[in-house]
């Protein structure tokens, strides 16, 4: 029985190294070599491939599980696939990754502008700017429209909008990966170990300025180590949710309405006083994101105790 676990966790360490080569090889060779020539181009259709192209690469950690899969002949039970949504009794954890994620984004924004109010600005110059740029007026009123219909749409719909691109990464990652991680080391150093990677996985896309921009100081180290941090604290956010039901699908939940509510509290930046972006008010700055952050320390420390308990 032992010399059996011993070479499955042989076998699944061979599996974590295929998976994250062909992951990364993919995602870093079209966001290099294809996409980043693209960026800051002036012709309008090049910009909108660069932004295809940039969601298509969320579907690579769902192709570098598949393909690891069939490369090493591993089995493809329901169990494993981590695709069964598994909701009775655990419809807690599917309003936690949905609403508590909402929850946080906006307590996170409404942090930031309390400790910077000059920051904040209500009239929503940022927005306007940003049509105004593309040769469209608005006014004050359409703004708020424009403003509560994006909320709406980013509470209710964006689970459904972003679901296939971020079943793209979640699949990978915590669908894939995490069982993997949890086989070879104990719950803390796997969940820490997939963040970092999960941030790595990041990387040129930091460099290129999406989250966090350009020309900040340290850049682009300080935007890659700030990825980090950011894709550990929500990796373990989503992996708990992963954990608990036995399903990726919470977790592509929860990141889909991170993708479309993130941006939120951008829209009341002040464009006299500029946002720190290493601070919020998005989820990727430390107290944009402290709710993120209170949260899931609070969770690894739960998993860490059920892990040595059951031990």
């Amino acid at each position: 029985m032992m010399m059996e676990k011993k070479l499955e966790k042989k076998s699944d360490l061979k599996r974590i190294a295929i998976f994250l080569g062909i992951t990364f090889f993919l995602t870093y060779g079209v966001e290099i070599f294809v996409i980043r020539p693209m960026v800051g181009s002036t012709d309008l259709n090049q910009a909108y491939l660069a932004q295809l192209l940039v969601a298509g690469v969320m579907f690579f950690p769902a192709c570098g599980a598949l393909f690891t899969r069939l490369m090493t002949g591993e089995k493809l039970s329901k169990d494993n696939l981590m695709l069964a949504p598994h909701l009775k009794g655990n419809l807690k954890y599917y309003a936690l990754a949905w609403f508590g994620t909402v929850f946080f984004i906006f307590l996170g924004a409404a942090l930031y502008f309390l400790l910077y109010p000059a920051q904040f600005d209500g009239n929503m110059g940022y927005i306007k700017v940003l049509y105004e740029s593309r040769g469209v007026t608005v006014n004050s009123s359409e703004l708020k429209s424009i403003i509560i219909s994006q909320v709406l749409m980013g509470v209710f719909l964006s689970p459904l909008l972003n679901f296939i691109n971020c079943f793209g990464e979640e699949w990978g990652w915590r669908g894939y990966l995490l069982p993997k991680m949890l086989g070879q080391l104990k719950v803390v150093p796997a969940l820490l170990i997939t963040g970092v990677i999960w941030g790595l996985w990041h990387a040129p896309l930091t460099v290129m300025g999406h989250n966090y921009g350009l020309g900040y100081r340290g850049y682009p180290v300080a935007g890659i180590l700030a990825m980090c941090l950011f894709c550990i604290v929500i990796g373990i956010f989503l992996s708990y949710v992963t954990i608990r039901t036995q399903s990726c699908i919470p977790a592509v939940i929860g990141h889909a309405v991170l993708n479309g509510l993130s941006a939120i509290g951008l829209c009341f930046t002040s464009l006299q006083n500029p946002y720190n972006v290493f601070l919020g008010p998005a989820p990727t700055g430390v107290i944009g994101g402290l709710g993120f952050i209170l949260m899931a320390a609070v969770l690894l420390i739960l998993l860490y105790k059920e892990e040595k308990q059951k031990k």
